[in-house]
């Protein structure tokens, strides 16, 4: 098969450009793609479009923006198998992970579709003190602050662009999305989408205008014009922390949303279904090999069940099919580059050299790397401490839930944490105490609803997602209140 070629989708055009860059398979290294890269012309190009955009769409009435992302969600789910396949080749994930993505997409945009119709401001009464008592209750409504610049990363290359296109249409933004070099095509395949839906809806009362999303790929230098372009009043990115809080630096006077990962970590406590808890965390630690913000990375297990646990455990992960991602019973598939490959087996090397120990798996070829669990970690190895991003699990043992507490905690991350436990009392404790954006209770935190919030606390990034509460990041609250005259 002949690798595809991508445009670019600026000011409502495609466009070529002489630059192109490969697109690899994580799996086989085949050229599966070629993506157009944008110049200093285009880039000006698209934050002007943009910025004209947005002073249509914000004035486009709610019946025709629930209209469009209820059109985007159906012709998703009509090329769901192009996306899958984009997603496979592309991303190397596997192939019923692909389709849930594609899934969840549609439901972002579903969700969206609905949410356009009852996010209205609120009637706030005054009157409630002496001063304002001639006035009539202040009346709220929210407002799009500006044009949004959406940075997004390869793991999820079409459901983590949706997160913020999704919400950015909701509301009246316009939105230029910047995919990631790995796996653009489900964002360039999502544009096309766009193009098609907003064609569809649009009437003679009222046109989308066609550069209300707009694609573009390019290098780093390029894409920072746009970062601190006082144009683009929002900046979304998904992706390593040191890159996000490099670019909220750059990024003065904007508002700024950052989701930056972590290394998420599991409590089993001794009252837990240890059968449950050990297919989870199998599951939730080596999915799509790992490469998850929220896969589990670190479990901690309470002493007097830590050798049934490693058991159970053990026994989970060896049950995982490891391979070709487009396999349809694979689970772990290859890590996304060389790059990624190599760091993950340098912070492996570090810790074993340095007596952990490997109860199973860890072996490597080409760029897919066994299941492996680590024991015996110290806590500064970089296997602890840093985002894993591939399929290693690190598991200790705790005597007191308030050491395992306490050791969720020791992270510099705060992304969502997950717990195994029969107790209500041990539940409420680790939702007081614990430093993180999601409590996961006798679940892995893997788990995230697309209409939930979803953030972290620390250097896990700056606000939330889901669907409600980015409209919320991408909004300013307008209030009006008037004079009404004397108290009668």
């Amino acid at each position: 098969m002949s690798a595809r070629i991508y445009k670019l989708w600026i000011a409502g055009q495609w466009q070529d450009a002489a630059l192109k860059q490969d697109v690899r398979s994580p799996y086989s290294q085949a050229v599966v793609a070629q993506m157009s890269q944008c110049d200093e012309r285009q880039v000006e190009q698209a934050t002007a479009a943009s910025v004209e955009a947005f002073a249509k769409l914000r004035k486009l009435s709610r019946f025709m923006r629930s209209r469009l992302l209820a059109s985007m969600a159906q012709k998703i789910s009509e090329r769901r198998a192009d996306f899958v396949e984009r997603i496979i080749s592309e991303a190397g994930k596997p192939r019923g992970l692909a389709d849930v993505e594609v899934t969840r997409a549609v439901s972002t945009f579903t969700i969206a579709s609905e949410e356009v119709k009852r996010f209205g401001g609120e009637i706030v009464p005054v009157d409630i003190e002496a001063s304002g008592r001639l006035y009539s209750p202040a009346q709220t409504s929210f407002v799009p602050r500006g044009p949004v610049l959406a940075i997004t990363p390869f793991n999820f290359p079409l459901n983590l662009v949706a997160h913020k296109v999704a919400p950015a249409l909701a509301v009246g933004a316009s939105v230029v999305v910047k995919p990631p070099p790995q796996a653009p095509g489900a964002a360039v395949l999502l544009a096309e989408i766009f193009e098609q839906a907003a064609r569809d809806v649009s009437d003679t009362a009222e046109q989308v205008p066609l550069a209300s999303l707009q694609v573009l790929s390019g290098a780093n230098a390029l894409i920072e014009k746009m970062v601190i372009d006082p144009r683009l009043a929002i900046l979304s990115f998904t992706g390593s922390d040191k890159v996000g809080w490099m670019l909220q630096q750059k990024a003065l006077r904007k508002k700024v949303s950052l989701e930056l990962g972590g290394n998420a970590a599991v409590i089993v406590h001794s009252d837990a279904d240890l059968k449950r808890a050990a297919a989870r965390c199998a599951f939730g630690g080596y999915a799509y090999a790992g490469q998850v913000c929220i896969s589990v990375q670190r479990i901690l297990v309470q002493e007097s069940v830590a050798a049934e646990f490693e058991r159970l455990l053990i026994d989970e992960v060896k049950k995982l099919k490891v391979g070709d991602p487009a396999d349809n019973d694979t689970m772990v598939g290859p890590l996304i580059d060389q790059t990624a490959r190599d760091r993950l087996g340098a912070w492996i090397k570090e810790a074993i050299d340095d007596g952990a120990r490997a109860l199973v798996g860890g072996k490597i070829t080409g760029q897919v790397v066994e299941p492996l669990i680590l024991k015996d970690v110290k806590p500064h190895h970089k296997i602890n401490t840093e985002e894993a991003f591939g399929p290693v699990v690190t598991l200790e043992t705790y005597k007191s839930f308030e050491s395992a507490l306490e050791a969720v905690n020791r992270s510099r991350f705060g992304l969502q944490a997950g717990l195994f436990t029969d107790s209500a009392s041990r539940v409420r404790q680790a939702i007081d105490d614990l430093d993180v954006g999601g409590v996961i209770i006798n679940e892995v935190p893997t788990y995230r609803a697309d209409n939930m919030p979803y953030g972290g606390m620390k250097e896990s990034g700056l606000g939330r997602e889901g669907v409600r509460y980015t409209m919320h990041d991408y909004c300013e609250i307008k209030t009006v209140v008037a004079w009404q005259g004397s108290v009668s």
